[in-house]
């Protein structure tokens, strides 16, 4: 009788905790600035959505406000579709992760890339290879990319920054190859594989691939402060390209939710490889990483997720494992790290996992 009564008061106080916290968020919403944050937020708790707000514009210049539904480019939030993809094809038995990438590549031009990386070492940025959006942004042709393939031309010469399997460095490049390889051993075309095995069975109907010169309803426009630099804002077309393996897919708030649901609940893949995507790899620059996705354990609680952050672009997908939180933050404009989209995800981070210093 005694141990029933004391899980009853348990469960009293988790109710109140959750209730209280759930109070503390909508209140933090609703009194959010547009001038302080521009873009879209979306909580959930227990696969549940409580809150849902857009703020500031999704077009500066013609004064068109973000909308909940509003299509917002997510950068690197892109890597985790491929790392799924990657991980179901490894389920299928088509993938093998620690033999080097010929094997799936054969005619892969750099002999060393091709017979020293492994995919595993795509996956967790241990591989030596750069990240081309940033090393080589001058050489890139903005409208030049339809295929995966048109962009190997900008790295596969590249030299290794390190022996493959020693040192974690952020790689874009990785991840095309990734994407190069979902093709090959699928047989599909890599944005038609991410939309038959992802979007349509996560019900992400609003998440897609975009040439750069897109007219669609409903997206905004990135605007860049070079990352708290400037306090004039640019617009930021000139930094973008088509979607690629390694970051650029736009989508919402409520769909990257869905995606989260989904792979957290194994509708993408197995237990099993669900938990060895989830498990710490290697120390990153932060965090501690996956296969494709963050694994932050600073503070008091697992933050599962990825963050995309580009010149204009500013975005977190955040799972609080042991509260079962959900946040989804998409901005149209990049900060320093003290304010916008980095102030409103920082917010989340001191109230559900007691974060007190990076």
């Amino acid at each position: 009788m005694t141990n029933k009564i004391t899980s009853i008061l348990i469960l009293f106080v988790l109710a109140g905790y959750a209730q209280s916290t759930d109070s503390q968020i909508k209140t933090y919403l609703n009194t959010l600035n547009s001038k302080d944050f521009s873009g879209t937020v979306l909580v959930a708790h227990n696969d549940k959505i409580i809150e849902k707000h857009a703020y500031g514009y999704s077009s500066i210049e013609y004064n068109v406000k973000n909308k909940i539904d509003t299509k917002f480019n997510i950068a690197s939030i892109t890597k985790m579709f491929t790392a799924v993809a990657i991980l179901q094809l490894y389920e299928q038995g088509k993938i093998k992760l620690n033999v080097p990438i010929g094997n799936y590549l054969p005619d892969y031009p750099n002999k060393l890339v091709r017979d020293s990386v492994t995919v595993h070492q795509l996956l967790t940025h241990t591989s030596g290879l750069n990240n081309f959006y940033v090393t080589n942004l001058d050489k890139i042709q903005n409208g030049r990319y339809h295929e995966i393939s048109d962009f190997v031309p900008l790295f596969v010469n590249d030299t290794l920054l390190s022996k493959p399997g020693t040192t974690y460095d952020y790689s874009g490049t990785g991840f095309v190859i990734l994407g190069l390889i979902i093709e090959k051993v699928s047989g599909e075309n890599y944005y038609d594989y991410i939309r038959d095995h992802i979007l349509k069975p996560a019900q992400m109907f609003e998440t897609t691939e975009l040439e750069i010169d897109s007219i669609v309803e409903n997206k905004a426009s990135g605007y860049t402060s070079l990352f708290g630099q400037n306090k004039t804002l640019k617009k930021n077309d000139y930094y973008l390209t088509k979607a690629s393996p390694a970051g650029f897919y736009y989508s919402t708030i409520e769909d990257l939710f869905n995606f989260s649901k989904a792979l957290r609940n194994f509708k993408f893949l197995k237990k099993e490889t669900t938990n060895l995507m989830f498990g710490p790899k290697v120390k990153g620059y932060n965090t501690q990483l996956g296969y494709g996705i963050d694994v932050d354990n600073r503070y008091n609680q697992t933050i599962l997720g990825h963050s995309g952050g580009w010149y204009g672009i500013h975005c977190e997908l955040m799972d609080f494992m042991e509260d079962n939180y959900t946040v989804v933050i998409l901005s149209n404009i990049d900060d320093g790290g003290e304010n916008g989209a980095s102030k409103v995800a920082d917010y989340f981070k001191k109230l559900l996992a007691h974060k007190t210093s990076e």
